[in-house]
């Protein structure tokens, strides 16, 4: 099992965080005081097959900004930790996840390059505690954080709730096919991604 654990304190944020890969403990164990963004990692490591052990303390009586976006730039920090020097890794992933009425397709290149797509329309702009607004900046942060490039997209859909978790569960797929090991060399052309 690939492991890593970080502790990140700021003045708007304290998160100690413990992610494990390949786990048969999935599912997030802690929480951060935003209600469907806990439902949303459990989700995550569900589908992923990733262990999340997190305890967040964030400024939540400004909003939930600072404690969504800084707990992707330290999921990001752990995912790119357990890639390494991103050898013998599938590199690549994609997944097309269907919920009810809404299909989500993500597809991640863990080569060592931060970039994010994003094209997921919602109208809603809270889900209970949740600002929908802040999903394309946890997605930012972690595709920063890890060193990938993530594209996300929705190819339609109604309900804002099944669409963001719809997301949520296609880039945990994409990730664990990513993240699979292999007994392949690195994956580059140029004999090296980082």
């Amino acid at each position: 099992m690939r492991t890593a654990e970080l502790l990140r304190e700021t003045k708007e944020t304290k998160i100690k965080a413990r992610l494990s890969i390949d786990s048969e403990n999935r599912g997030l164990h802690g929480n951060t005081g935003i209600g469907f963004f806990d439902h949303m990692l459990n989700s995550f490591c569900i589908h992923g097959g990733f262990s999340l052990d997190l305890e967040v303390k964030g400024d939540l009586e400004v909003d939930c900004h600072h404690t969504i976006e800084d707990t992707g730039i330290v999921l990001g920090k752990l995912f790119s930790e357990i890639a390494g020097d991103r050898k013998k890794i599938a590199r690549f992933g994609s997944a097309y996840i269907p919920m009810d009425e809404s299909l989500a397709f993500c597809a991640v290149d863990v080569g060592g390059r931060g970039y994010l797509v994003y094209d997921v329309p919602v109208t809603s702009p809270m889900i209970g505690n949740y600002d929908t607004q802040i999903t394309r900046e946890f997605f930012y942060a972690l595709a920063m954080n890890m060193a990938a490039t993530l594209h996300l997209k929705i190819m339609y859909g109604e309900n804002d709730h099944h669409k963001v978790e719809a997301i949520y569960k296609a880039c945990a797929r994409a990730l664990s096919a990513a993240l699979a090991e292999t007994e392949n060399a690195v994956l580059s052309a140029k004999g090296t991604l980082i």
